[in-house]
């Protein structure tokens, strides 16, 4: 047998119902492997408050340098109110900074979908939202979260929000980027009829759209993105915007599917990338095999898209997914009457069964 194709991923189960969603990812992922002939090693550290507990820190050095090592990252969620009466600096949730910037993630991207079986989930009009298929890109690192100076006194609190050439630039790439593998239209999202600094990030956008002639380019302020969003999503493809937009932005297109616990996303560096589910740890059914794992098994299909190079196999996960959900099954969150309640392992099982029917069938065709 000839080699065969390995990749590293670095696993990071953290709190709450994490390790449990991991799980179910892991032996989908396992799965596509043996599909595919591709071996996927995997390494595995704590972070977040499971950290705290062992070592005293949510993220250790040890566990960075494990990601840095690895091919992509995969994460479940940290924290819990366990950690909560801890102080700002050494809270769970630092741990997702501290991967941010020690790995260089710049991107956010959040897709929003909506699976035409949960149509029905979205506090929107059915027909509003059915067919929806949003992906938000975020600048991660920059703007008004990061400016300085900031600070506040008795009488005023400031803030500056900054964006510098190459910051803009690159995120305009990976949204450019990403819309010639989608539908090819991008939304910059900005204020600059108001900010000198959306006015700056607009021109910016317009010079790099250039070397995508065959991406379509248009610009949206903020407030009227946010009312688009909600009024006919899906005009949309792919949204770029700041760090504060594509904060509130991303979560309003989260809602419109009306699932949050079904979607994935992916922080994206110039070398590393790190894949997590937008859910938190839910430690009120952890440790209960209720969680719903699509989000983390979707998280997965989203590395094998943007950084294993096999679209393919994530394509498949998402159909298998699709299949589940219509056919009925749904996790206790989305649970209406009339539906078959699965736990999380049931779950796994059934997209584990689907994606093997839906391969088969296409390598026989």
């Amino acid at each position: 047998m000839g080699s065969m194709k390995t990749f590293k991923i670095a696993v990071l189960p953290g709190d709450g119902i994490g390790p449990e969603v991991m799980d179910a990812a892991l032996k989908v992922l396992d799965k596509v492997g043996e599909l595919e002939s591709v071996n996927f090693e995997y390494e595995t550290a704590l972070v977040g408050g499971c950290a705290i507990d062992e070592s005293g820190a949510p993220l250790s050095e040890a566990t960075l340098d494990m990601c840095r090592r690895s091919d992509a990252v995969l994460l479940g969620a940290v924290g819990g109110p366990k950690w909560e009466s801890l102080p700002q600096a050494q809270k769970p949730e630092q741990a997702l900074l501290k991967l941010r910037s020690g790995l260089g993630l710049f991107s956010n991207l959040r897709p929003a979908v909506v699976f035409q079986a949960l149509a029905g989930a979205s506090s929107l009009k059915e027909e509003i939202v059915s067919g929806v298929d949003v992906m938000v890109v975020r600048e991660l690192t920059g703007g008004i979260y990061f400016g300085r100076p900031k600070g506040a006194s008795e009488t005023k609190g400031w803030n500056t929000m900054v964006y510098e050439k190459h910051e803009v630039e690159r995120i305009a790439r990976v949204a450019f980027d990403l819309a010639r593998k989608r539908s090819g239209r991008v939304t910059s999202v900005d204020k600059a009829n108001v900010l000198d600094v959306s006015q700056f990030w607009r021109d910016i956008v317009i010079e790099i759209h250039k070397e995508y002639p065959d991406v379509q380019l248009d610009h949206m302020y903020v407030d009227n993105a946010a009312m688009q969003l909600v009024r006919s999503p899906k005009q949309f493809d792919v949204i770029v915007t700041g760090n504060l937009f594509g904060d509130i932005l991303s979560d309003i297109a989260a809602m419109v599917t009306g699932s949050l616990g079904m979607l994935p996303s992916a922080s994206l560096g110039e070398n590393y990338a790190l894949y997590e589910p937008v859910h938190g740890s839910a430690p009120d059914i952890a440790g209960q095999n209720k969680a719903n794992p699509l989000a983390m098994i979707s998280s997965v299909a989203m590395m094998l898209n943007y950084t294993l190079d096999m679209p393919q196999a994530g394509a498949a996960i998402q159909a298998a997914v699709a299949a589940v959900l219509d056919a009925g099954y749904r996790s206790q969150e989305l649970y209406q009457d009339g539906d078959k309640l699965v736990s999380t392992t049931q779950m796994r099982d059934l997209v584990i069964d689907a994606l093997v029917k839906k391969t088969v069938k296409e390598s026989s065709a």
